[in-house]
């Protein structure tokens, strides 16, 4: 008898550690920066993989939002690229990486950063409900306006610099990221 309950045990110990793993090969995962991107993973934990984002996860590290982004969220982030950062003026990324500057790019990463999660269906709703325009308020403060071009999707900072997504919808444990080729700024 005790022999048949500790096999039992063992069977359902042996069904859930296999069902884990088949569930975690079974996720569907994007690839970005030619790493894939894991819907269970934290937008930490799946960024620091992307080799077209180490300048972003650089900066969300010396703002100190590593913690804000491992949290529980949701948080919609739209997160520029390396190539985005290169578009800067020379030295730009350099000085705002100085500790004297943690307020200064913390305000930038924030401004990339909308409370919820919004997938790519969201957004368009929200476009389609402002009629061709949808604001999304920052959790710097800021607004930001998201705006279709045929099937593409783009970013508009206050500014008036755009960023196109160019991969949409990277599920994350903890909200969504929409990669764009431009880093947006704040109205200074």
């Amino acid at each position: 008898m005790k022999t048949s309950k500790i096999l039992s045990v063992a069977f359902v110990a042996c069904a859930l550690f296999f069902g884990t793993a088949s569930f975690a090969q079974k996720e569907k995962t994007v690839t970005v920066g030619g790493a894939p991107m894991y819907p269970s993973k934290n937008i930490i934990e799946n960024a620091v993989n992307s080799k077209d984002h180490t300048t972003l996860v650089a900066a969300v590290k010396a703002a100190g939002l590593v913690e804000t982004l491992e949290s529980k969220g949701p948080f919609t982030v739209f997160a520029p690229t390396n190539a985005a950062f290169a578009k800067l003026p020379k030295g730009t990324v350099e000085t705002l990486l100085k500790p004297e500057n943690k307020k200064q790019l913390q305000t930038i990463l924030t401004y990339h950063v909308v409370a919820g999660k919004m997938n790519a269906v969201d957004i368009d709703k929200a476009i389609k409900a402002g009629k061709g325009k949808a604001t999304l308020k920052t959790v710097s403060g800021g607004t930001l306006t998201a705006w279709m071009k045929g099937k593409d999707l783009y970013i508009t900072d206050e500014n008036g610099k755009s960023a196109k997504v160019t991969i949409a919808d990277v599920n994350q444990s903890n909200g969504v990221i929409h990669v764009v080729d431009v880093v947006l700024l704040p109205k200074s």
